[in-house]
């Protein structure tokens, strides 16, 4: 028999794990401490060096608030050669399972997406010592690897993902989805899975963010952009969030001087923003992924904020701007299918717009009415949208339920007087990357 899940390890397998500033590391981080909250022994395996960056160099091992963290070697050789990545990705797995199968008492795994073997460490830790293995997919390959072109279909390794997906459905516990478009897609794997599928949607990162004011916004001043209407896309610049028909918008909408389109932070899809501004557009702007210290004004200096997701994306990648983008009270302008999770948060009130991809006439005809719009009709819609996500996508909700599934099924014990944890994490697509001095101040501060 398994160990008792009260009485045991639970396992974290993350790659990527704070002060790194990936997203993904951000939600594992989080759901770590609240099930240390809980009273539950929690160790985390995750490599010792940055994601995007392997030159970043963590601790070997921490406890904080509960949590123990132990840093692999050889784990994280950044993402600039598939080959490279593929080797660190193997030499995490292999690791963690020997690190699995030798830690004393272990009663569940919680295991992520990255990397994308992460669930055949796993599944080998649950088979062995009998303990649940539940699965938190934030993504899906290799169906996005395929669609993108960065694999083919008939590949060895695409095989290898579709084989690894349908035995984590069949043999885990627990098979945890961002929404039901990704849900579908699972089952279409294995129409009876074996494994619970639960929709845990990503909840708001960077919980501490407010609303700022526009008029006194230091962003707006310092990039001269007072007396302007702000479109702003801020994040991860990626072929699986298109802007193109954003940018051939913009460029036909140049005679109206007060409209201006910002682009914050990076991604290999920025070059098409940069290669605009370099041929002369002169109602765009460029800037870098921004600080911690000043995220809140930069995503306030927006009065309408853009989100992306490819017509093909659906169910597959699940673009979490959104919800800081609510977060600070302001309108979406969506370029994505109709059927989609973020037409969903669309359709509960009036916080946005949504234009296909392709159709820049659309797109112009939205923008037109964003540059003509009150302040008033932008403040009451991003009110709403502020308030759609307190009420129906609350952190501590959100991810409460996750905990409840790791344990089976039980509610907060409250009764047991265990302390609770504010947790504050950062979504890497409004980050810069700081120093490791800075990265570990920021992380003992959180916590």
């Amino acid at each position: 028999m398994g160990q008792s899940r009260r009485s045991g390890v639970v396992l974290v397998l993350t790659q990527v794990f704070v002060p790194d500033p990936a997203a993904v590391g951000q939600y594992m981080a989080d759901a770590s401490v609240r099930l240390s909250s809980r009273g539950l022994k929690v160790r985390v395996l995750t490599a010792d060096r940055g994601y995007e960056d392997p030159s970043r160099k963590y601790a070997k091992r921490e406890m904080i608030n509960g949590v123990e963290i132990r840093r692999l070697p050889f784990s994280s050789t950044g993402k600039t050669r598939l080959w490279a990545r593929l080797v660190g990705q193997l030499s995490f797995l292999v690791q963690c399972a020997v690190g699995g199968l030798f830690t004393r008492n272990v009663s569940a795994v919680l295991c992520t997406t990255s990397p994308p073997f992460g669930a055949a460490a796993a599944l080998l830790i649950g088979r062995i010592r009998n303990v649940p293995v539940h699965y938190w997919l934030m993504d899906v390959n290799p169906d996005q690897a395929v669609v993108t072109g960065q694999l083919k279909s008939t590949s060895l390794l695409v095989k290898a993902l579709n084989w690894l997906n349908r035995q984590t459905l069949e043999r885990a516990a627990t098979v945890l989805v961002l929404d039901r478009f990704m849900q579908e897609r699972m089952v279409n794997k294995v129409p009876n899975p074996a494994a619970r599928l639960e929709v845990i949607p990503p909840w708001p990162l960077d919980s501490h963010i407010r609303p700022f004011d526009i008029g006194g916004n230091d962003f707006r001043r310092r990039h001269g952009l007072v007396g302007k209407r702000v479109v702003m896309y801020s994040g991860n610049h990626s072929p699986v969030h298109p802007l193109d028909t954003l940018l051939a918008a913009a460029k036909k909408l140049e005679h109206v001087s007060d409209l201006v389109f910002v682009f914050v932070g990076g991604g290999r899809a920025k070059s098409a923003v940069d290669a605009a501004i370099a041929a002369g557009s002169q109602n765009l702007r460029s800037l870098p992924y921004q600080p911690l210290e000043k995220i809140g004004v930069s995503l306030s200096a927006a009065d309408v904020h853009v989100v992306s997701l490819g017509d093909n994306m659906v169910g597959i990648v699940h673009p979490s701007k959104v919800y800081n983008a609510m977060l600070v009270s302001r309108p979406l302008l969506y370029f994505g299918p109709q059927s989609s999770h973020v037409t969903d948060l669309l359709d509960r009130g009036k916080i946005g717009w949504r234009v296909d991809h392709g159709d820049v006439k659309g797109a112009m005809e939205a923008l037109t009415e964003i540059a003509l719009a009150d302040a008033e009709m932008l403040t009451a819609m991003g009110e709403q949208a502020r308030a759609i996500v307190l009420q129906e996508l609350s952190p501590d909700d959100i991810s409460e339920k996750l905990c409840d599934l790791v344990l089976g099924g039980r509610p907060n014990p409250q009764s047991l007087g265990l302390r609770e944890v504010d947790v504050e994490v950062v979504d890497e697509n409004s980050l810069a990357q700081p120093s490791d001095q800075e990265h570990q101040e920021t992380w003992n501060h959180r916590v």
